[in-house]
């Protein structure tokens, strides 16, 4: 997907949110979540800025305040929770490097744990244009002077909470208690200090790819769990008891899964925002005035910010984020053969390549079954065994007759001679007859030379 993004946001933008709501994993994530906020393209057009920002002193009130909020963000986390160590030095470097890049708008507390989120997941300088995105497209107006914005968007929820839960929104309004008291940290930190840390990564998997739509929802599911039955409502009859319920939400309603299901089903969409904030919008007008700040128009996910500024091919191309020299010496260039030279090697590497099996040789079996058939009586001229036969391969047999040769027999024959086991007799006691003539046997002689054989073949095996 991100090798061809362009063309998946275009032609198969579902398959996209369909990946982003079922979690996008951790090895991707900083990858991803850059593609989708639209900090690739921007920090491909804006090559250099970053270490023209970083380079230069910033405002000293600016800074002192960036300075006391380092410690605060997220503690406990390896990367922060040592004092002048590379996670709050990199937080300081994007904090001040976005008050330099937008001195109007300043330095807001809030920024910095969306800041310390995305330094998780990818180099400053990538975290730096993710939260320019943020600032600017996803959430505009939330971190400038007077809140403008944030307040806007706490009437937008107060309205939506009719719609979703009106056993909520009707307790809400009998104890006169604003959005604003409880969803500023909600919205402002996109639930990174609310959620745990499993809910937040599979909020901002959904929320940069669809929008502030998901941050609605979210706040929506939480306020119907904590105040959407009559049982919940009656423990807490005021407005210190509701809010103190609405800051210890159970754990149960922030689990990973249960959340993510219930968000998912919540019937909100990006249309239901944009005509509600018109009709709140004029509301402001008519009891306060204009609002002092004109922030850009908000982009509803990631879709929206490709289409507002159409990137380039180039500019979503992948980078190494990490190039690593080998300490190995480069290899050298093979020399150049000529066409028989390399046409005899490659005769020969085929060549090698073919393996060469043994010859495979039949060892025969020594106890006939029932049905083999009667196999005729060996020959006294003939060796006794195979000589191709070692000891391994077949078992050893007892000699019928003695092995001495006949006088036929040449004396440099190369057979093997029958090793005598434990210079035992022959099992048959018989004598020795040099005379072929005399070799014939009586039935007599078969029968007890085939029970013999047999014997010496268990004890052979046994052996």
């Amino acid at each position: 997907m991100l090798s061809n993004w362009d063309k998946w946001m275009v032609k198969r933008h579902k398959k996209v949110r369909l990946r982003c709501q079922k979690g996008i994993p951790p090895s991707l994530r900083g990858r991803a979540w850059l593609y989708l906020s639209g900090g690739k393209v921007k920090r491909e057009q804006n090559r250099g800025k970053f270490e023209e920002l970083d380079s230069q002193a910033g405002d000293p009130k600016e800074l002192d305040v960036i300075e006391k909020d380092l410690h605060r963000q997220f503690p406990f986390h390896e990367m922060f929770v040592s004092r002048g160590g590379h996670g709050q030095q990199d937080l300081f470097r994007v904090l001040k490097a976005y008050t330099l890049y937008r001195p109007e708008e300043g330095y807001c507390q809030a920024q910095a744990p969306i800041a310390a989120v995305l330094l998780m997941h990818m180099p400053a300088e990538d975290a730096f244009w993710g939260l320019v995105q943020i600032c600017e497209k996803y959430l505009p107006g939330y971190y400038s002077a007077g809140l403008e914005a944030i307040q806007l968007d706490g009437e937008i929820l107060y309205a939506l909470t009719r719609r979703v839960s009106p056993l909520t929104y009707r307790h809400l309004e009998k104890h006169k208690i604003e959005a604003i008291l409880y969803m500023t940290e909600w919205f402002m930190c996109a639930f990174s200090r609310t959620l745990p840390w499993a809910s937040v990564l599979r909020v901002w998997d959904m929320f940069l790819c669809d929008g502030v739509k998901i941050i609605f929802r979210v706040g929506l599911v939480l306020l119907k769990c904590m105040l959407g039955t009559r049982e919940k409502l009656k423990a807490c009859q005021g407005q210190y008891e509701t809010m103190e319920l609405l800051r210890a939400i159970e754990p149960r309603y922030m689990q990973e899964g249960f959340l993510v299901r219930e968000v998912l089903d919540v019937p909100v969409s990006e249309r239901d925002i944009e005509s509600e904030h018109h009709v709140q919008l004029k509301r402001w007008r008519k009891n306060h005035g204009e609002l002092h700040w004109k922030s850009p128009p908000r982009m509803h996910g990631a879709r929206a910010i490709m289409a507002s500024e159409p990137p380039s091919h180039q500019d979503l191309r992948q980078n190494p984020t990490i190039i690593v020299e080998s300490p190995l010496p480069p290899p050298q260039p093979t020399p150049q053969l000529q066409k028989g030279e390399k046409k005899g090697k490659e005769e020969k590497k085929k060549g090698s390549m073919k393996k060469t099996h043994p010859p495979v040789t039949e060892i025969p079996n020594p106890y006939n079954l029932p049905g083999d058939p009667k196999l005729p009586l060996r020959d006294p001229q003939l060796p006794l065994r195979d000589p191709q036969l070692t000891l391994r391969d077949s078992p050893v047999q007892k000699p019928l007759v003695n092995d001495t040769p006949l006088p036929n027999t040449p004396k440099d024959s190369h057979l093997p001679q029958q090793p005598a086991l434990n210079d035992q007799p022959a099992l048959n006691d018989q004598p020795v007859f040099n005379d072929q003539s005399l070799l014939k046997e009586s039935p007599l002689q078969k029968s007890r030379q085939s029970l013999s054989s047999t014997e010496a073949d268990h004890q052979d095996t046994y052996l």
